[in-house]
């Protein structure tokens, strides 16, 4: 599969339409599969974080969970078809898990992911999914009883939302002691799927500026990130393009 460096970065080319017949598949394969996504905040951590841009271009799938990528890419001279973002894809997985998958999401501060999962079972109510939060110590029994009550719950695919570049450590530390054929990456999406974080605006906004709705949903928290983040993410493609393409 095509792959766009952006900031050192191989983001993948694919298509929501694609994402979990992908999944799917490997699961029914029982290969060992990390997927992660990269959207303007995971690309400018990476870009002075060596550990999780190694991380980012080892997952069997790294997708485009931004707008401001697809720009990215172009200005580069490149394209990436779509954003797909977890509040959005989820309830595909969820579709497609229904009745034939099991989940386990863990993430977020206690009884988030549990109530987004229940959002998802009101839904798909023959979904079998398992919850934990993602305040769990990095080592020691809280680490390790954490690792076993997913490994007993035995799921085809691990759901891990704790933001960057915490998630994407917890992950490269534990993959090989997940069970799991899939563990995935997915961000704040129990936030919004919980109904904790709302997705603020018209659907056009979302759609096209999805930074902007959850600047306005959290300004005290987020401004920094969007404000600052998507200039300097601006500037680090352009230096890209005269570095690779002087002419251009």
């Amino acid at each position: 599969m095509r792959r766009v460096d952006i900031l050192g970065v191989g983001v993948h080319a694919i298509r929501r339409a694609e994402l979990i017949p992908f999944v799917e598949q490997r699961v029914q394969n029982r290969q060992r599969t990390t997927l992660a996504y990269a959207n303007v905040h995971v690309l400018n951590q990476a870009h002075g974080n060596p550990q999780l841009r190694d991380f980012l271009n080892q997952a069997d799938l790294c997708y485009c969970d931004g707008n401001g990528v697809i720009k990215g890419a172009k200005i580069l001279g490149d394209s990436l078809p779509e954003r797909m973002t977890g509040a959005d894809w989820i309830w595909d997985l969820a579709a497609c898990a229904e009745g034939k998958l099991k989940l386990y999401w863990l993430g977020g501060e206690p009884g988030v992911t549990a109530e987004a999962a229940r959002a998802l079972q009101a839904r798909f109510p023959q979904l079998e999914i398992a919850t934990d939060h993602g305040f769990h110590a990095r080592s020691g029994p809280e680490n390790t009883q954490c690792i076993e009550r997913i490994n007993a719950a035995a799921p085809d695919i691990v759901l891990v939302g704790m933001g960057t570049p915490v998630q994407e450590e917890w992950v490269a530390e534990r993959r090989s002691q997940i069970h799991a054929p899939v563990v995935w990456c997915l961000g704040a999406t129990a936030d919004f799927i919980s109904g904790r974080v709302p997705r603020v605006g018209p659907v056009w906004l979302i759609e096209r500026h999805e930074w902007l709705s959850r600047l306005l949903a959290d300004p005290k928290r987020l401004w920094r990130r969007y404000l600052i983040g998507n200039g300097l993410f601006l500037y680090r493609v352009r230096r890209q393009r005269r570095q690779t393409n002087p002419s251009a």
